[in-house]
């Protein structure tokens, strides 16, 4: 693997997901040992070339021999092409390269949803991205159209429930949203879509761990007690989660007693 020396990937300390993919960069050998820093730790010589507005959004590699940044996802192209540089190659064509920055740019600003960590308040520099509508709402929406066709598939696999239509799965997976929403009208609306946008986060990961029994479904049949017994496991782990991202956002507990609440309410309203 050979390293790209003598430059620097700032990252955001709070984001776990952040922390992964650059300490993998040095373990991997494309970075040097010096190859990451955080942002919140910036030298006040740093913050005079390092655009401290567009650093958040897009994570910034700095070279430190001429001074000068790279952001977004030519940062990371720069970095994983240095090793392989056919994927330089492609990733630099127009259309390639126009819809990798449309899909960093979609992460990037949904990464506190997509996985939250706590905040450390006392750093005078925050690594914080812009609130971005369009991208939080282009969320929210892939994530309640993976979650309502996952269900859709799965509620058919239960033979007690009456036979399901994707509408029916929108139509729930959406009210959700709204149901919890109101709940926290006197929050700042932009407090209700960061919520929105985990409460959809746990229902993504809710959606992913039921698909191996929906893939092993088309080819075996599986006994109902499988079937229900997974699916009350799942609902354990997303209610865990849902309690942990509420903990992290200082919303009130009562949320993950609501998110419950409604559920309920929806079954027997299936049912009858």
């Amino acid at each position: 693997m050979k390293t790209l020396e003598n430059q620097t990937l700032l990252y955001d300390e709070d984001c776990p997901l952040c922390s992964l993919y650059t300490t993998g960069f040095v373990k991997s050998g494309m970075l040097d040992e010096n190859g990451r820093k955080s942002y919140c730790q910036l030298s006040a010589e740093e913050q005079n070339f390092v655009d401290l507005k567009r650093a958040p959004n897009e994570i910034a590699l700095i070279n430190n021999k001429t001074k000068t940044v790279t952001y977004g996802i030519d940062s990371l192209i720069k970095v994983i092409g240095f090793s392989f540089p056919l994927i330089e190659k492609i990733a630099t064509i127009k259309p390639i390269h126009f819809i990798l920055k449309k899909m960093y740019s979609f992460v990037s600003y949904n990464r506190k949803v997509i996985i939250p960590g706590n905040v450390k308040e006392e750093n005078k520099l925050q690594c914080t991205p812009d609130f971005n509508y369009k991208y939080r709402f282009l969320f929210i929406g892939f994530a309640l159209t993976i979650t309502s066709f996952v269900l859709f598939g799965y509620s058919n696999l239960i033979l007690n429930l009456p036979k399901s239509n994707i509408t029916r799965e929108i139509i729930l997976a959406f009210g959700q949203i709204v149901f919890q929403s109101l709940l926290l009208l006197k929050f700042h609306k932009q407090t209700i879509l960061n919520y929105a946008g985990n409460l959809m986060t746990v229902s993504l990961i809710g959606s992913l761990i039921l698909m191996p029994i929906l893939v092993l479904s088309q080819f075996f049949q599986l006994p109902q007690t499988i079937i229900l017994g997974w699916f009350g496991v799942t609902v354990l782990i997303m209610f865990l989660e849902h309690f942990r991202r509420v903990k992290i956002l200082k919303l009130p507990f009562y949320l993950s007693f609501t998110w419950i609440l409604y559920r309920i309410l929806a079954l027997l309203l299936i049912l009858n």
